[in-house]
């Protein structure tokens, strides 16, 4: 019997997480051997809901993924609070931050990405290392961060929010809804620019302020006040300074690539690899995750994606040993697929009093004359702003290619399924806009068992319904079972509803 295999992960976040859980039947059976290295001193945990563990709505211990004493009773040798220094691809070594060195057979990049932190005076700039924050300044980005959110907002204090994309947004509603108060300061005109047209984000900015976040639009700002070192207000190029008790920075993230580019990799908005996930020519060297650009598409920052890509590699690594000598990783005609191709995302923001989803692209209007192809991209509208609710659906033929809906929830909800289907609309796309009319009481259409109900783990209908039918009674025990729910938590709503019905009358 060969050896078995050395793989060293240099990353200890969801991604890596996911990789070395799925790993395990290979580790069982002694075809591999695994290390993995994190630079913190926690095991992975869900940093999609570190806002929620900063506004108290969440326990750190809830978001945990790994356990890393769990992981080292079955072999698995875990290094936390040591960093990756160099690798030496010739002599295939990793040096660590303690001095220590790791060879390895095959070599994953995890490391993931950091928070991109804005040339403000007051900030210490540093694009190709971890930043180094004045306090009262956080990226929300880790535990440390979360700590240090969550005095202020158990206090009612002032958080200034500074980036209007997703995390802004989500960051500034939790808080908000905790009790703090919360001011978001952007760039742009309308929050969540990338993904909403000019109306969908006009009338989002009048929920934001409807639910007590201050919004900031057309702001740019240059430079942080302190006082004593420690942050007092955010200062525009107009001369205003936005008081608070504590800033957060959501202007984007960065893959951490410098590692690999040190060894020589190519690095182009992430660490470049082909459709097999693979960095280097000789199948030995890969990358996964927020650090991972596949196939020339920048890494998209979404956890889905991400655990798709280390499901597919921990399979690959399991079946496919490094090769002896140089005769071209290229797997012969059929003998493996890589793993799928992402498709675009869709933008889920739930909070209390604020419901918006969207997904493509939106930027046409009703009268606008667009083909895609030879076809004529078709754009149906329907506002009623007094009410807070607006829609917007772009279709060729017949087929949704984009949308918007803000203040719809059922109308949302039918809309994701629809654009993921890649199903083909009713030609009355009224019958659509009716469906949060109370008083019409239309039915939604019923999700099949193969329709995805959990965007990040990618578990299916079909598969909760089997959780809840063998004993589950809690979204948690859902979770272990077939992972729904474990990522950003947008569809826990569902699961309860789920588990709900499945509960007999008294």
């Amino acid at each position: 019997m060969s050896a078995p295999e050395r793989i060293v992960v240099l990353g200890f976040g969801p991604v890596a997480a996911r990789l070395v859980e799925d790993l395990l039947p290979a580790l069982r059976a002694g075809r591999v051997l695994v290390t993995v290295v994190g630079a913190e001193a926690h095991a992975a945990y869900n940093r999609v809901l570190i806002a929620d563990v900063g506004t108290g709505r969440t326990a750190p211990e809830a978001v945990a993924l790994a356990d890393a004493e769990d992981l080292a009773a079955e072999g698995v040798e875990v290094r936390l609070g040591t960093a990756a220094r160099r690798v030496d691809r010739a002599r295939r070594t990793v040096l660590l931050s303690d001095g220590s060195t790791l060879p390895y057979d095959r070599l994953v990049f995890a490391t993931g990405a950091r928070a991109v932190v804005p040339v403000l005076r007051g900030l210490d700039f540093s694009p190709h290392g971890e930043p180094h924050l004045p306090p009262g300044v956080v990226a929300l980005r880790n535990l440390d961060d979360a700590a240090a959110l969550l005095p202020v907002v158990r206090s009612g204090g002032r958080v200034v929010v500074l980036g209007g994309g997703i995390l802004g947004v989500e960051a500034a509603l939790a808080i908000r809804e905790q009790g703090a108060r919360a001011a978001l300061v952007h760039h742009g005109g309308i929050p969540l620019a990338r993904a909403l047209d000019h109306d969908g984000g006009r009338l989002l900015s009048a929920a934001l302020t409807a639910a007590g976040v201050e919004v900031v639009p057309q702001a740019k700002a240059v430079a942080v006040r302190l006082d004593e070192g420690r942050f007092t207000g955010l200062e525009l190029e107009d001369g205003t300074v936005v008081a608070g008790d504590l800033l957060v920075l959501s202007v984007g993230v960065r893959a951490r690539a410098e590692l690999a580019e040190g060894c020589g990799l190519a690095v182009d908005r992430g660490i470049v690899v082909d459709p097999f996930l693979r960095a280097d020519t000789e199948d030995r060297v890969f990358a996964i995750g927020d650090c991972a650009a596949v196939d020339g598409r920048p890494p998209s920052g979404l956890i889905g994606p991400g655990w798709t890509q280390a499901a597919w590699l921990a399979r690959y690594l399991a079946e496919h040993p490094a090769p002896s000598f140089l005769d071209g990783p290229e797997p012969a005609a059929g003998e493996v697929e890589p793993p799928a191709a992402e498709r675009p995302g869709v933008i889920l923001l739930k909070a209390r009093g604020v419901d918006v989803a969207a997904g493509g692209d939106v930027s046409a209007g009703p009268w606008d004359s667009v083909l895609v192809g030879d076809v004529p991209q078709r754009v149906a509208v329907w506002a009623d702003p007094a009410q807070g609710r607006y829609c917007k659906m772009a279709t060729v033929d017949g087929v949704l290619v984009g949308f918007v809906a803000v203040g719809m929830p059922r109308t949302a909800a039918e809309l994701v399924l629809l654009y993921e289907r890649g199903a083909e609309l009713p030609a009355d796309r009224s019958t659509l806009f009716r469906l949060d009319d109370a008083a019409m009481s239309l039915p939604s259409a019923p999700a099949g068992p193969d329709d995805v109900l959990c965007r990040c783990s990618g578990a299916t209908h079909g598969q909760v319904q089997h959780a809840v039918g063998e004993g589950c009674s809690t979204v948690e025990q859902v979770g272990a079972s077939c992972r729904a729910g474990t990522g950003c938590g947008g569809c826990r709503d569902k699961i309860e509803a789920l588990l709900a019905s499945a509960v007999s009358p008294a």
